[in-house]
């Protein structure tokens, strides 16, 4: 048992740090910048009271990344307690008031208390690359389909006919054409054999039909609407955004690629029908590339939100929802492996065609399958060997 419990309510610019003993009365508080000469002399203060600390702090990453490598790296015991528990918890404190020095009190509190919280250990230098990596793909792909809806709207307006004429989401010559040509005048000027040389020019595959389909599309509008030199102006920006935000997720994904592939888990991870570079790399990244830190499969399903957890309530009883508190990223991760593995694994396939046989609709029985893998997942890393088609599968324990 500490002598001390450390709580830190984390900060972009300053972090509060409050110090309780066993009886819960303060001992030290104090607001610290987020600079690394002023976090050390914490640190070293709070050692001076006793070397026998427990340190808990809101956040995982962001602002309280400095100061949670400075307490790694200095040997201290280090719990995380999500910001959304503090918040549930503060109610049950008194006052109804807020500040920085309250929630890192409750916190520090919530260690001295609770007996189920996450240890923080020295992050998994690849882990943490993939997070970030996966991070910023997951913000392209956003932007992306943001752009992409943007730019059928403002085609829509102007020109319908070439809006219907391409799948601007799949056709990358399509937003070639659109970064030179956006009016129907200006592609009937050009004509179907000049459109597919400069088609050709710029390394669009199938530049002839292309050509022909746009040209078929200008020969269908003669009208022009008002804006249109305004609209043919952010079209082609559009498209242009749109083909740098493909070549940035093409590295991006390279990037991943070549990083999933040099940790000690990929192998055995990658192994599994389902689970390529991409979904892996989430995996990894969003479980800090170590799944024993989790104790148990069942825990790890829990923050995946794959372990349907009671909703019962008086005659009620048997109701089972999806927890309130998981990881969508986590969840989604697998949830799409399921659905891959569906049609490239016997087994999986033969596991969610039963689950529809029990009467279960297509989300029930791919989540199933979902939590049935992760048992799997859990299962090859912890024992460092890869899938075998065949292989005895542990049970799922939650459907």
């Amino acid at each position: 048992m500490p002598e001390l419990w450390a709580g830190v309510d984390a900060g972009k610019a300053h972090h509060h740090c409050v110090v309780i003993n066993a009886a819960g009365d303060k001992v030290l508080s104090r607001r610290v910048p987020n600079n690394e000469i002023e976090l050390l002399e914490l640190i070293a203060d709070v050692h001076a009271l006793s070397a026998d600390v427990l340190w808990a702090i809101d956040l995982n990453a962001g602002g309280g990344a400095l100061l949670i490598a400075l307490l790694v790296n200095h040997d201290q015991q280090l719990l995380y307690i999500p910001g959304r528990t503090i918040h549930h918890a503060s109610g049950s404190y008194r006052g109804s008031g807020r500040s920085d020095a309250k929630d890192a009190f409750i916190i520090a509190d919530q260690a001295r208390m609770r007996r189920d919280l996450h240890s923080m250990t020295a992050g998994d230098e690849i882990a943490v690359d993939l997070r970030i990596l996966t991070a910023r793909r997951y913000d392209l792909a956003a932007d992306r389909t943001r752009a992409i809806n943007r730019l059928r709207a403002q085609i829509l307006e102007c020109f319908p006919a070439l809006e219907r004429a391409f799948d601007y989401s799949r056709s990358k010559a399509a937003l070639v054409l659109l970064t030179g040509y956006q009016t129907p005048a200006a592609l009937r000027e050009a004509g179907p054999e000049r459109l597919a040389a400069w088609l050709r020019e710029r390394r669009v595959r199938n530049s002839d039909t292309v050509a022909a389909t746009a040209i078929t599309a200008a020969r269908a509008q003669f009208t022009t609407v008002p804006g249109q030199a305004a609209a043919a102006a952010m079209t082609a920006r559009l498209a242009k955004g749109v083909v740098d935000l493909d070549a940035e997720i093409a590295e991006t994904d390279a990037l991943i690629e070549g990083r999933v592939r040099q940790h000690r888990h990929a192998t055995a991870l990658l192994s599994m029908p389902g689970i390529g570079s991409l979904l892996g790399a989430e995996v990894l990244g969003l479980t800090g590339g170590d799944l024993a830190m989790f104790g148990s499969a069942d825990r790890l399903a829990g923050v995946a939100g794959l372990a349907p957890v009671p909703r019962d309530s008086g005659r009620v009883q048997g109701t089972l929802r999806r927890p309130r508190r998981y990881n969508r990223r986590l969840l989604r991760a697998f949830y799409l492996s399921a659905q891959v593995a569906i049609t490239r694994c016997s087994q999986s396939k033969a596991f969610y065609e039963r689950r529809r046989r029990e009467g279960k609709h297509h989300k029930q029985a791919v989540l199933a399958l979902a939590r049935r893998r992760l048992n799997v997942v859990w299962a090859l890393v912890r024992d460092d060997r890869v899938f075998q088609a065949g292989t005895p599968q542990p049970a799922a324990t939650a459907a």
